[in-house]
């Protein structure tokens, strides 16, 4: 019978960072299931590169892309953004002699003509067809700002680079600070960057920048106009939430002077408060964290005490690296019994340490074939994630994966209070049944 692939934490951490082919997309099929179909897709939800392309405000995007790729974009539409998109749609001569390349600059002054406003730029979004040509997105930008007097800027829906130096997601990033120009910087400023929807308000992280004399910290997805955009390069420093928007950073800094501090999204309360305390030596301040860590492992121990020792699975669609929470999550006494999540070098520390707490938590790939015979055998109390929520319909679940980030000791406060109110209509839901 056939079954779905699975390694242990423990087999796995004994291969030394030699990934196995099953887990490695690239060496097989991508099956996209059901579980996987909200972030595997080109109409995935969240902030795909058409999304994220329009997060400067006031801007517009132009689709250059045969029919299959342009249809997913209608799915954006229900998020109020049918009245910025635009596309112009390739056919079979297009595609294998390139011609549509001519076409782009006077489709976009046909699209800036018929606006009754002047976007602030028109975000220039190609597939994989340009991918395969060779596309010169810089110069084709250049030719239609020129034609159409407007900042025109390339965003690449290359899904052949996903897994390369530069994929989609970091080159977007880039994409929407590339319209900045340097200005004189302010000692007491600085940006978020890494997502493309704010950090919960709850944060301590705001609180924290503010008694480090920080007085104004923005984020894209707070910028309201694009007057407040253009102030993002007035900033002292970047701080970097998000491996992705590394490179973006690297441009900023090259660009506009600005230099980066990077900062991990995690789960341990002890690694929270040592990477706060590392900031703060790097900015040269001194940071009191002590009321907010108290909050976090209250928090956890509050849960731990009302619900015992349980057993969890956790997917990888949701705001947390999947080994990393897993690793948490065992180090506060729960257990993990399936991570289904995508097994890369940066996160193999963390399989490692696990392989230590719990060598025998079973690791899948959403994307592999195999998953179509995925049978939940495993005894399981709660679900993580919008994928282990599939996996698991009848436990209590979270998706964990609104659009607001959780950061810090707030994010594990945030868990523990969601996992607890779905525990509790699970089991006032099984009480209805029994009576």
């Amino acid at each position: 019978m056939s079954e779905a692939f699975y390694i242990t934490a423990e087999n796995l951490a004994a291969m030394n960072g030699d990934i196995p082919e099953e887990l490695t997309s690239s060496e097989h099929l991508i099956y996209s299931s059901p579980a996987a179909l909200a972030f595997n897709s080109p109409g995935a939800k969240g902030f795909g590169v058409k999304r994220a392309g329009l997060a400067v405000p006031n801007s517009v995007m132009l689709l250059v892309a045969p029919g299959c790729c342009g249809r997913n974009t209608a799915l954006l539409s229900e998020l109020g953004y049918s009245e910025r998109f635009f596309y112009l749609l390739l056919d079979d001569t297009d595609i294998v002699t390139g011609r549509h390349l001519s076409k782009i600059p006077q489709a976009v002054k046909e699209i800036v003509d018929e606006l009754d406003y002047t976007p602030s730029v028109v975000m220039i979004c190609i597939t994989c067809v340009d991918a395969l040509l060779g596309t010169d997105m810089e110069r084709v930008c250049r030719k239609c700002s020129d034609t159409a007097n407007v900042p025109c800027a390339p965003c690449y829906m290359y899904a052949l680079t996903r897994e390369k130096r530069l994929p989609p997601m970091a080159a977007v990033r880039w994409s929407v600070y590339s319209l900045l120009e340097p200005q004189k910087r302010a000692a007491d400023e600085c940006n978020i960057l890494g997502f493309f929807s704010p950090i919960d308000d709850k944060s301590e992280l705001y609180p924290l920048l503010r008694s480090a004399g920080i007085k104004q910290v923005r984020e894209l997805s707070r910028c309201k106009t694009f007057d407040e955009y253009k102030k993002l390069s007035r900033a002292n420093f970047n701080l970097v939430l998000n491996a992705e928007a590394r490179y973006a950073a690297q441009k900023m800094e090259k660009e506009y002077g600005i230099p980066s501090i990077e900062l991990v999204r995690m789960y341990q309360p002890d690694k929270i408060h040592n990477q706060y305390m590392l900031f703060a030596q790097a900015i040269g301040v001194v940071l009191d964290d002590s009321e907010y860590l108290a909050q976090a492992e209250k928090a956890v121990a509050d849960f731990r005490e009302k619900y015992g020792e349980l057993t969890f699975a956790v997917g990888e669609c949701l705001n947390a690296d999947s080994f990393e929470l897993s690793l948490a999550l065992t180090r506060f006494g729960f257990k993990v019994s399936e991570i289904y999540g995508t097994v890369t070098q940066r996160n193999f520390v963390f399989v490692k340490k696990l392989a230590q707490l719990s060598p025998q938590t079973r690791i899948y790939s959403n994307l592999s074939p195999t998953m179509l015979y995925y049978e939940n055998t495993e005894k399981t109390d709660a679900a993580i994630g919008s994928d282990a929520v599939y996996y698991h319909p009848d436990i209590a679940g979270i998706h964990f994966n609104e659009e607001t980030q959780p950061f810090g000791y707030q994010g594990i406060v945030s868990l523990f209070e969601q996992l607890d109110s779905a525990l509790t209509r699970s089991s006032q839901g099984k009480e209805r049944l029994s009576e």
